[in-house]
């Protein structure tokens, strides 16, 4: 794993789109089966689109109809932080990125065998690298 950035929000929002800023910087959402990456299925890598550390695999990435990519590991334990959400009146576990504390998503327990894990993330908080 990478050594942690702290940017301010001025730098972050040089950097980033606003739609990527208003997801990873403001703890956004994107729309359902609106996503680059939520049907998709090349073999590669998913980054973080902040700074690009390695997030999830696609070895790990399954279909779960809810809309998003998901995914039932992370590519090396602690990458991604969990923490608590109550936000919107529901009782959720947020994922960011451990890196560069970009919001990227939620995780649920109703997830495929071994993990029974899904990490429901938003397409615009990653960017792809696929395998050669």
């Amino acid at each position: 794993m990478s050594e942690k950035i702290d940017r301010p929000d001025r730098e972050w929002r040089q950097l980033l789109t606003e739609e990527q800023f208003r997801v990873t910087r403001s703890a956004g959402t994107e729309a359902p089966f609106s996503g680059i990456y939520h049907n998709h299925n090349a073999p590669g890598t998913y980054h973080c689109v902040c700074c690009d550390e390695a997030l999830f695999s696609s070895e790990d990435k399954f279909d779960a109809g809810c809309g998003w990519p998901s995914f039932s590991a992370q590519i090396e334990h602690g990458v991604v932080t969990h923490h608590a959400d109550y936000s919107h009146g529901m009782d959720r576990t947020e994922v960011r990125c451990h890196r560069c504390d970009a919001h990227l998503g939620h995780i649920f327990d109703d997830g495929p065998a071994p993990t029974g894990l899904r990490y429901c993330i938003n397409s615009i908080a990653l960017d792809f690298n696929e395998d050669n």
